[in-house]
This record gives structure tokens, sequence and C-alpha cells, in this order.
């Protein structure tokens, strides 16, 4: 069986379309809106305070995408989502290496995020990336009144290369909004 290529580049307006069918099958309960995407892409300019990335096939199909809010020396994992059909090669483990690289670039001294409590999948793949737990957010994942785990990179040369973890085929990969 072939695998298929996958390719990270920036994600556009018109990627928000293909993102939202993906979002209430990954986020069934906290799925985000078009307005909050097209918010997000607003500020992901030169000089902007957003990075937004989309993984795409050889035909162009969205099967995975990520965001980063930067200010200052601070960085946040907005979301990462993986297409279940993509999910155990490596796909999050690139997103998170895309987001990393990038918050790094952008002279962060930290990168944080939420994740859900009952995600250990999420948490471990973040944990493989150098991420501490430094506390827990109550109810923070509405309408569901689920705990998020806040976690922190204080090291951000930590994460290997978006492509590295791409080419490796890792096996650990999962989703989250931050």
């Amino acid at each position: 069986m072939r695998t298929a290529r996958i390719t990270l580049r920036p994600m556009r307006w018109w990627d928000i379309a293909p993102v939202l069918e993906l979002e209430p099958q990954l986020f069934p309960e906290d799925a985000w809106s078009a307005g909050m995407y097209w918010s997000e892409l607003a500020e992901a300019h030169p000089g902007g305070n957003r990075h937004y990335t989309v993984a795409t096939t050889e035909d162009g199909t969205i099967v995975g995408y990520a965001g980063l809010m930067a200010i200052g020396t601070e960085a946040d994992v907005q979301t990462i989502g993986v297409d279940d059909r993509y999910q155990g090669r490596g796909l999050g483990a690139a997103l998170l290496g895309d987001l990393i690289a990038e918050a790094a670039r952008r002279g962060c001294a930290e990168l944080l995020l939420e994740v859900r409590i009952d995600n250990f999948r999420a948490q471990r793949l973040y944990e493989r990336f150098g991420f501490a737990p430094v506390g827990i957010r109550r109810g923070y994942y509405q309408p569901a009144n689920v705990d998020a785990l806040v976690m922190r990179l204080d090291r951000l040369d930590a994460g290997e290369s978006a492509e590295n973890q791409l080419n490796e085929n890792e096996t650990e990969t999962e989703e989250d909004h931050g």
C-alpha cells in the first residue's frame, strides 16, 4: 500500500471551508466557527501574531491543520487537528514541530498549550517534545465542562523539524484545541 505524501503549507482564507469540514469530526463538542478562523487568519501575516499551517495530500486535500499565537516572548498553541484517517502517521508531530519552529523563529522563550485532561494520547505527544504540565484550568472545555491540562515547553529547540517528523512516520498523533 502506497503512503500519500503530505505537505505542510501556510493556511489561507480558501482553506477555511475544508478545515470547517474536519472541525466537527475532530472536536464535536467545541468546534471552532468560520468567524473564529477568519479572525485568526486576519493576524496570520508578516508582522502579525498568528501562524497557521495546513497539511495537504498530493491532490490538495487538507488532512490536518495547526495554529499558533505568538506575542512577545510567549507563544500559545491555538489548535492542532488531524483527520482520523491520517492519525498515527506522524502528522500531529509534524504540525507541532512546525509550531515549535515558528515560535523559536519569532524569538519566543516559551510555548504553552491546553489539552483535555482525558486526552492521554495528545499528552504523550506533547511530552515527547519536552512539554511539561504546569497547571489545570477547571471546566476549560465547554459545554462538556472538561478540565484542561496546561503544558509548557521552555526549550524551543527541543522540537524536531516538521519535515523530519513527517519523514520518520511517527506513530503518535492527536489533535487538540488550545
